[in-house]
């Protein structure tokens, strides 16, 4: 019986399948696209169920123009979504840096696919690191707020100009000593892990002591715009305050709706650690390129299919970002 010999190393290491390559396209990428597929619904899923809530709670849902405002080293500068912009612009650019190392593989050309390979992987390391500085503003907050007996959350603003206002530029401090709540002080179901800077008392103490200070309730007006409350309205409004909140974690949100906490961090947390884990396959394929391992085998195969990921990945934050920060 004949047996049948693979007309190149390529395709004995590429495709061990048979002698039909389905798609005309090695085990390997077949199996990537298996991957991509899959992981896009799973995306797709939590992009339809943010999508959902919000719709559900769009009365309450934050403004992504007055939650991501901060760019590196411009403190106090107001600038709504620069820098989540300017990452996006990061990591798309590393998708070109990509399709330039995967075209200069099929060239056998070593030096430029590790030179292409290189600046993807430093585009990739950037955003991850922009998203990291991303979750630790938004975790820390800017302004504070307060929340009622029935979980509203109260911001706020200055009568001049309507701005918002932090704080820390009214708030009067009151000379007592104060202790982190634990389980065993009688209210089980709520604990805390830090204080805030500011009592709920000294929040309500400066606020009846300063006029120029107004409160934007979450609701909405037939515009679209968080509703101000009158002095008069807003002093009856600080009565029903019973804690202060600092920033945004799982439970509480000085922005809003805890929901839109809840699922930045997942879905924003679940595509960064795509991102890190392309990183770190871009830097094995990196130094697998640097010792000549794609030119001993003939082919620059394993380039194209870390590539297929790194699209993967830079396509679905399109989707994020456009749902997250634009709609």
């Amino acid at each position: 019986m004949a047996v049948s010999v693979p007309k190149s190393y390529e395709e004995a290491n590429v495709w061990d399948g048979g002698d039909q390559k389905p798609l005309n396209a090695g085990y390997g990428k077949i199996m990537m696209w298996f991957f991509i597929v899959s992981d896009a619904l799973t995306f797709s899923g939590f992009l339809v169920s943010y999508g959902f809530s919000r719709f559900k709670y769009i009365d309450s849902w934050p403004i992504a123009d007055e939650v991501f405002t901060h760019f590196p080293f411009l403190h106090g500068v107001d600038a709504p979504m620069y820098y989540v912009a300017l990452m996006t612009f990061i990591l798309i650019f590393s998708s070109v840096t990509m399709v330039l190392a995967v075209d200069a593989g099929h060239h056998m050309n070593k030096s430029k696919t590790a030179f292409y390979m290189l600046l993807t992987i430093i585009g990739g390391a950037i955003f991850v690191g922009s998203q990291a500085w991303e979750w630790k503003n938004f975790i820390k907050g800017e302004y504070g707020a307060v929340e009622t007996r029935g979980g509203q959350i109260l911001q706020f603003l200055s009568a001049e100009d309507n701005k918002r206002v932090s704080l820390s530029d009214f708030a009067i401090e009151i000379p007592t000593e104060r202790s982190t709540q634990k389980k065993n002080d009688g209210i089980w179901f709520q604990t805390e892990k830090s204080l805030p800077q500011f009592s709920i008392e000294e929040v309500k103490k400066g606020f009846r002591a300063n006029p120029n200070i107004l409160i934007r309730i979450q609701k909405v007006d037939e515009n679209g715009k968080k509703i101000i409350l009158t002095r008069d309205e807003s002093l009856r409004k600080i009565d029903s305050a019973t804690l202060v909140v600092e920033g945004a974690n799982l439970v509480r949100n000085e922005y809003g709706n805890p929901l839109f906490a809840d699922f930045f961090f997942f879905i924003t947390g679940f595509h960064g650690f795509h991102v890190f884990s392309g990183v770190v396959l871009n830097i094995i394929i990196f130094f697998n390129i640097i010792l000549g391992t794609y030119e001993k085998r003939g082919h620059y195969d394993m380039v194209e299919k870390v590539g297929l990921y790194w699209h993967f990945v830079d396509l679905v934050w399109v989707f994020v970002f456009t749902f997250f920060y634009l709609v």
